[in-house]
C-alpha cells in the first residue's frame, strides 16, 4: 500500500486498484471499492491550495544548489517536500516551514501570508533581500519567525502586530531600517526579540512595556536613538536587556531596578549620561553590567556590592569620579573587573583581595593613588592586572612573582619605585610585562620568558642598570622588546637577532657601545628598529637591507662612521628612516628614490658631501625632509619642487649648496617650514614663493641672495634676522627697494656688530643646551605615557634653533588638545620655568599625559621669522602633536 505522500502517475490508478484486490483479498470488495474511488477522487483534484502558496513563494526565491527540487506542482500536497512539515490529522496543513542555510535569493512572497495555519517560519542563513511581506501578518498561527541573517531592508511591517501567537522574533543581521512599529506592544505572547545589527533608527517605543512575557531583547548595532523609555520597567520577565551600539542618550532609568530577573544588562557604547542609577542594585541576578564606553558621570554605586551573582562588571572609558566603594569586594561570583578610563581618585580598596575568583582587574586610566596592595597577589585566579597611567607609587609587590595564573602584567606610567620582582616569571606563563615608565631600578629579571610565552615585553623609561639578561634575548616568542631610556649597559645583544617573531625592538638612550651587528639582518619579520640615543660605533651593516618589513629605522644620535650603505633602501617599506647626528660620510646613494613609503628623511648633523640626489623627488609621500648641517654641494635639485605631499618641514641649512632658488619649491604650497640658511645661495628668492600660503616660518640667511623679497605675507612682516647675512636684498622689513632702507650699516659697525651677535647666540646657545638638561629631567618626570621624542639637535655655530626644536609628528594628538588641556596655556598648567624655557602639563583627551616646554618667545621671535600665534603650536608638534591641517 503506497503511503499517501508517495506521487503515483495517473495513467497507473487501474493497475494499483487491480492489484489491491488480487493481493488483499480477505478484504470485503466493498471497502476496496471505496478505498478505489476515494483515490481516483484525490488524484483528479491536484496540488491543495497551501501547496500553491509554496510554488508561488518558491517562484520569486533563487535556489542555486537546488534545495527545493522535489517541490513537485503534481503532487496532491506539499507534505513531502524538503522544509515543510505538516499535521499529523486527517487534515493536514502545513505547521511548520523550514528553508534555513539554503543559501537561497530573491524575495520572499505575499503568498506567505496564505499559509493560515503555519507555526514555524525558519527562513534564516539565506541571502533573502527585499522587504518583509506585510502578508505575514495573515500567519495568525505563527508562534516563531526566523528571518535572521538576510539581507531584508524597509521597516518592519506594522502588520507583524498581528501575530498575537507569536513567542519568537528573529530579524537580527539584515538591513532593516526605520523604526520599531509602536504595535509591537500588541505582541503579549513575545518572549524573544532580536534585532540586532539592522539598520534601526528612531526611539524605542514605550509599548515595549506591555511585553510581560518578554525574556530576551536584542537590538545592539543600530541606529536607535533617544532616550531608554522609563517603561522598559514593565516587563517584568526580562533576563537580558542587550543595547549596545547605538545612540541612546539621556539618563539610564531608574526603573530598570524593577527587573528582578535580569540577568545582563549590556548598554555599551552609547550616549547615555549622568549617574549610574542605585536602583541597580535591586537585580540581584544580573551576572553580567556592561555600561562601558557612554558618558556616564559621578560615583559608583555602592548598592552594586548586593549584586552577589555578578560575575562581569564593565564600566570602563566614561568619567566616573570619586573613589572605588570598598562593596565591590563584596561581589564573590565577580571573575573580570573593568574600571579604567574613567576619573576615579583614592587608593586601591583591599576589598577586592576577598574576590577569590577574581581573573581580569583592569583600572588603568584614572587618577588612584598609594601603593598597589600586597593582597592582590592572593588572588590565585588572577590573570590579567592593569593598573597603568595612575599615580601609584611604592614598589612593586614581590608576591607577584609567586602568581601562577598571571599572564599579563601592566603597570606603566606610574610612579612605582624599587627594584623589579627577580623571579617573576618562573611560576606564571607571562604573554605580557608592561612596567615602563616608572622609576624602577636595578637589573631586568632573568626568568620572564622561563615559561616561553612572553610575547610583549616593555621595561622602558626607567632606572634600570646591567646588561640584557640571556634569558631575554634567547626568548623566542617575543613580538616586541622595548628597553628604551634607561642606563643599560653592553654590546648589541647578537641573540635578538635569533627572534624569528620580533617585530618591534627599541633600545635608544642607553649606553650601548660597540657595532651594530651584521646579524640584524637576520629579524626578517623586524617592523620598528630605533637605536638612537647610543655609543654605537663602526659602519652601519649593509645586511640591515635584508629586512624587508622595515617600517621604522632610526640610528640617530650614536658614533656611526662611513658611508651609507645603498643596500639599506632595499627596505621598500620605510616610512621613517632618521640617522642625523652621527658621523657619515661620502654621497647619498641615488637609490633612495626607491622608498616610495618614505614620509620622514632625517639626515642631518652628519659629514655626508656631494650632490644632493635628484632622485630624492621621487618621494612622493614624503612630509619632512631634513639634510641640514652636512656639506652638501652643488645646486638644490629642482625635483624637490615635486614632493608636493611635503608638509612639515625642508631643512637644507648649513651646507655648501650654491646657484639659485629654484622657482619650483614655490609648488610646495603646503610646507610650513622652510630653512636655507647658511649656504652660498644666489640670485633672487623666487616669486614663486608668493605661493608658500602655509608657510610658518623660514630662514634665508648667511647666503648671497639679491632682489626683492616676494610679496608674501609672511616676507613683509617678519624682521630682518631670517634674511640676514645677504648681499642686498631688499622690500618687506628692508624698506623700499627703490628707496633708501629705514636703517644703515657704517662698514666700521658690520664687524662689531657681528662679533655681537655672535655673542649673543653663543650664549643663547650655552644657556639653551644647559637649560635643555634640566627641562628634559623635568618632561621625563612628568611624562605619564611613553612619548617618542628625539633628542635636540646638537648645538653648532652654523645650526638653526627652529631645526633644534621643530621634531617629527606623532599621530596621536593635534594642537588644539594640547590648548584645550592647558586651557591656552594657563599659568595654572606651569608645573617648571626655566632661564629661556616654560613646562606646562597636558592632559590629553585620550588619557595621555605629557610634559611640554616653549622656549622664551623673545629668543625665536628676534632670530627666526615665527609669527607669534603660531609659535607655540610649533613647539608642541615638536613634542609630537599632530599638525592640523
Amino acid at each position: 500500500m503506497p503511503l499517501v505522500n508517495d506521487y503515483v502517475p495517473r495513467s497507473s490508478s487501474f493497475w494499483v486498484w487491480f492489484l489491491l484486490l488480487r493481493g488483499m483479498e480477505r478484504i470485503s470488495y466493498r471497502m476496496l471499492t471505496v478505498f478505489a474511488v476515494s483515490l481516483l477522487f484525490r488524484q483528479s483534484m491536484g496540488l491543495n491550495a497551501e501547496g500553491q502558496f509554496l510554488l508561488d513563494i518558491r517562484s520569486g526565491i533563487g535556489d542555486t544548489n537546488n534545495h527545493l527540487g522535489n517541490w513537485n506542482p503534481n503532487d496532491s500536497t506539499p507534505c513531502g517536500w524538503k522544509g515543510v512539515n505538516c499535521t499529523s490529522d486527517y487534515n493536514q496543513v502545513v505547521r511548520c516551514l523550514n528553508l534555513s542555510s539554503m543559501n537561497l535569493s530573491g524575495s520572499l512572497s505575499p503568498s506567505i501570508g496564505g499559509l493560515v495555519h503555519l507555526t514555524f517560519l525558519n527562513l534564516s542563513f539565506n541571502v533573502l533581500s527585499r522587504n518583509i511581506p506585510g502578508e505575514i501578518g495573515n500567519c495568525s498561527s505563527l508562534e516563531a519567525l526566523h528571518l535572521n541573517n538576510n539581507l531584508f531592508v524597509g521597516q518592519l511591517p506594522v502588520e507583524l502586530a498581528k501575530l498575537s501567537c507569536l513567542t519568537a522574533l528573529n530579524i537580527a543581521n539584515n538591513r532593516i531600517s526605520g523604526p520599531f512599529p509602536d504595535q509591537i506592544g500588541n505582541l503579549l505572547s513575545l518572549s524573544l526579540l532580536l534585532a540586532y545589527s539592522n539598520n534601526i533608527t528612531g526611539p524605542l517605543p514605550a509599548s515595549l512595556g506591555n511585553l510581560k512575557n518578554l525574556r530576551i531583547f536584542r537590538a545592539g548595532q543600530n541606529l536607535i536613538s533617544g532616550s531608554l523609555p522609563s517603561e522598559i520597567g514593565g516587563c517584568e520577565s526580562l533576563e537580558y536587556l542587550g543595547l549596545a551600539q547605538n545612540q541612546f542618550s539621556g539618563e539610564i532609568p531608574k526603573e530598570i531596578g524593577m527587573l528582578q530577573n535580569l540577568t545582563d544588562l549590556v548598554l555599551w557604547s552609547n550616549q547615555l549620561s549622568g549617574s549610574i542609577p542605585v536602583e541597580l542594585g535591586n537585580c540581584t541576578n544580573l551576572r553580567t553590567l556592561a555600561l562601558y564606553d557612554n558618558k556616564l558621570v559621578g560615583p559608583i554605586p555602592q548598592e552594586l556590592g548586593d549584586l552577589l551573582f555578578l560575575r562581569k562588571l564593565y564600566l570602563y572609558r566614561n568619567s566616573l569620579n570619586g573613589a572605588i566603594p570598598k562593596e565591590i569586594g563584596n561581589l564573590s561570583s565577580a571573575v573580570e573587573i573593568d574600571f579604567s578610563e574613567n576619573e576615579l581618585t583614592g587608593e586601591i580598596p583591599i576589598e577586592l583581595t576577598k574576590i577569590s575568583g577574581l581573573q581580569l582587574l583592569y583600572i588603568f586610566e584614572n587618577k588612584l593613588h598609594g601603593v598597589i596592595p600586597d593582597g592582590l597577589t592572593t588572588l590565585e585566579n588572577l590573570t590579567k592586572l592593569d593598573l597603568s597611567i595612575n599615580y601609584l607609587s611604592g614598589a612593586i609587590p614581590i608576591g607577584f612573582q609567586h602568581m601562577k595564573q598571571l599572564i599579563m602584567l601592566q603597570l606603566f606610567s606610574n610612579s612605582l619605585s624599587g627594584a623589579i620582582p627577580q623571579v617573576l616569571g618562573v611560576y606564571s606563563k607571562l604573554w605580557v610585562v608592561d612596567l615602563s615608565n616608572n622609576y624602577l631600578t636595578g637589573e631586568i629579571p632573568r626568568h620572564l620568558c622561563r615559561n616561553e610565552n612572553l610575547i610583549l615585553l616593555n621595561l622602558g623609561s626607567n632606572n634600570l642598570k646591567g646588561c640584557i639578561p640571556t634569558g631575554v634575548t634567547n626568548c623566542k616568542p617575543l613580538v616586541k622588546l622595548h628597553l628604551a631610556a634607561n642606563d643599560l649597559v653592553g654590546n648589541f645583544p647578537s641573540d635578538l637577532c635569533k627572534m624569528v617573531n620580533l617585530s618591534s625592538l627599541e633600545l635608544y638612550q642607553n649606553m650601548f657601545t660597540g657595532p651594530i651587528p651584521p646579524e640584524i639582518g637576520q629579524c626578517h619579520v623586524l617592523q620598528r628598529l630605533h637605536l638612537s640615543g647610543n655609543y654605537f660605533t663602526g659602519e652601519l651593516p649593509k645586511q640591515i637591507g635584508k629586512l624587508s618589513q622595515l617600517v621604522s629605522f632610526n640610528v640617530s644620535s650614536n658614533f656611526l662612521t662611513g658611508v651609507i650603505p645603498a643596500e639599506i633602501f632595499s627596505c621598500k617599506m620605510l616610512q621613517r628612516l632618521d640617522l642625523t647626528r652621527n658621523s657619515f660620510v661620502g654621497t647619498v646613494p641615488s637609490e633612495i628614490g626607491a622608498l616610495s613609503q618614505l614620509e620622514i628623511l632625517e639626515l642631518s648633523e652628519n659629514q655626508l658631501s656631494g650632490d644632493i640626489p635628484v632622485e630624492v623627488g621621487n618621494l612622493s609621500r614624503l612630509t619632512y625632509l631634513q639634510m641640514g648641517g652636512n656639506l652638501f654641494s652643488g645646486e638644490i635639485p629642482v625635483t624637490l619642487g615635486g614632493i608636493l605631499s611635503l608638509q612639515i618641514a625642508l631643512n637644507l641649512s648649513c651646507n655648501n649648496l650654491s646657484g639659485p632658488i629654484p622657482t619650483e619649491l614655490g609648488n610646495l604650497v603646503l610646507l610650513e617650514f622652510l630653512l636655507l640658511n647658511n649656504n652660498h645661495l644666489s640670485g633672487e628668492i623666487p616669486d614663486s614663493f608668493e605661493k608658500l600660503s602655509s608657510l610658518l616660518g623660514c630662514n634665508f640667511s648667511n647666503n648671497d641672495l639679491t632682489g626683492a623679497l616676494p610679496s608674501l605675507s609672511l616676507f613683509q612682516k617678519t624682521g630682518t634676522d631670517s634674511f640676514s647675512g645677504n648681499k642686498g636684498l631688499c622690500g618687506g622689513p628692508f624698506g623700499n627697494c627703490n628707496g633708501s632702507p629705514p636703517f644703515s650699516f657704517h662698514p666700521s659697525d658690520a664687524g662689531g656688530k657681528s662679533v655681537r651677535i655672535g655673542k649673543i647666540i653663543a650664549i643663547i646657545s650655552a644657556v639653551i643646551g644647559g637649560i635643555s638638561l634640566i627641562l628634559i629631567l623635568v618632561i621625563v618626570y612628568f611624562m605619564r605615557r611613553p612619548v617618542e621624542m628625539a633628542a635636540p639637535l646638537q648645538d653648532k655655530s652654523s645650526s638653526t634653533p627652529i631645526s633644534d626644536i621643530y621634531l617629527a609628528p606623532s599621530d596621536e594628538f593635534t594642537f588644539q588638545d594640547l590648548v584645550a588641556a592647558t586651557e591656552n596655556f594657563d599659568d595654572s598648567f606651569v608645573i617648571g620655568r626655566g632661564a629661556c624655557g616654560t613646562v606646562y602639563r597636558a592632559d590629553l583627551p585620550s588619557g595621555r599625559i605629557i610634559a611640554l616646554f616653549n622656549f622664551t618667545m623673545k629668543v625665536l621671535l628676534s632670530h627666526f621669522c615665527i609669527p607669534a600665534d603660531a609659535l607655540s603650536q610649533k613647539i608642541a608638534i615638536a613634542l609630537g602633536a599632530r599638525a592640523n591641517e
